[in-house]
């Protein structure tokens, strides 16, 4: 559930799902709204934007609820976005928020990076764990999957697997029409999945792939006041409007190939906790696959 709408709005954001300029200035408000909240605006990602450079940005998204609760959460989802005007690429690479590190000199998981501090905590984290230098960030609050869903009208997801779920069912290979209600339930089971986690999250990207095809179909729904409700309330980011106008400006045909991977470690329990740990040489994979990404013509 959690990397579907943050892979979606994390796009639709920084893209303008190829809407052109002139409509981009509509979303005017809504990204006002997105990055009022913070006061350090990313720099590099302006200069970059500016002269059309590949660019990196995290992708974080937090514990269901609104972004101004009191009570802040973790990062469950963390997903590294990487835009390539010069391929027209987009690639998505998901982090697990498991991942077991060493932050404020004690053992913790990933998602505690954001959790113990900020955006730009759980920012340096990643940065730290994979090699790599972001260029801003994008924190979702999960709670809108319904909403964006059926703003786009609902979504049409082939099931990979058999299963029942929520009071849905779903037969492996058979296509369905899904409403907000229906995505959720498709997008959220993991127990009753052979991959467990990694299972969920593909199909995840599939309801990702299935919503950013009814955008390119209709690019105008992006602008109506349901979907801009959905985004304008569920996103913050660091990434200046500058940076948004470039990306809608110079980046759009990214979208319209995008690319997706997940880091994939071992569980383990130690002191009661679980934990993933990735491999040197699956963090050395995603790093090399980011760069390749960031660096290809």
């Amino acid at each position: 559930m959690k990397k579907v709408l943050l892979s979606i709005l994390g796009i639709v954001v920084a893209l303008g799902v190829g809407i052109g300029g002139y409509a981009f200035y509509q979303l005017h408000s809504t990204t006002s709204k997105i990055n009022s909240l913070d006061s350090t605006l990313s720099k590099t990602s302006d200069t970059k934007t500016s002269s059309s450079e590949s660019v990196s940005y995290l992708l974080l998204g937090t514990d269901t609820g609104a972004l101004g609760r009191s009570y802040k959460g973790r990062t469950d989802t963390m997903m590294v976005m990487t835009v390539n005007p010069k391929s027209q690429k987009t690639t998505l690479v998901s982090i697990e928020r498991d991942t077991k590190i060493q932050l404020n000199g004690h053992t913790a998981k990933l998602n505690a990076a954001y959790a113990e501090g900020d955006s730009e905590s759980a920012t340096s984290a990643v940065e730290n764990l994979l090699d790599i230098k972001l260029d801003g960030y994008l924190l979702v609050n999960m709670n809108g999957l319904k909403q964006l869903v059926n703003a786009v009208g609902g979504v049409t997801v082939t099931a990979p697997l058999t299963f029942d779920y929520e009071g849905y069912s779903f037969v492996n290979g058979q296509s369905y029409s899904m409403n907000g209600t229906k995505a959720l339930a498709f997008s959220r089971m993991r127990y009753d999945d052979p991959k467990g986690d990694y299972g969920r999250q593909q199909r995840q990207q599939l309801v990702v792939k299935a919503v950013l095809n009814k955008l390119k179909q209709n690019p105008t729904s992006a602008l109506s006041g349901d979907f801009l409700a959905s985004v304008s309330d569920n996103v913050r980011s660091n990434i200046s409007q500058s940076s948004l106008q470039n990306l809608a400006l110079k980046y759009n045909k990214a979208a319209n190939t995008i690319e997706t991977d997940q880091i994939v470690g071992e569980g383990i329990m130690e002191g009661g906790v679980s934990y993933q740990v990735i491999p040197q040489s699956e963090i050395t994979r995603v790093h090399d696959e980011i760069e390749s990404a960031m660096n290809e013509n």
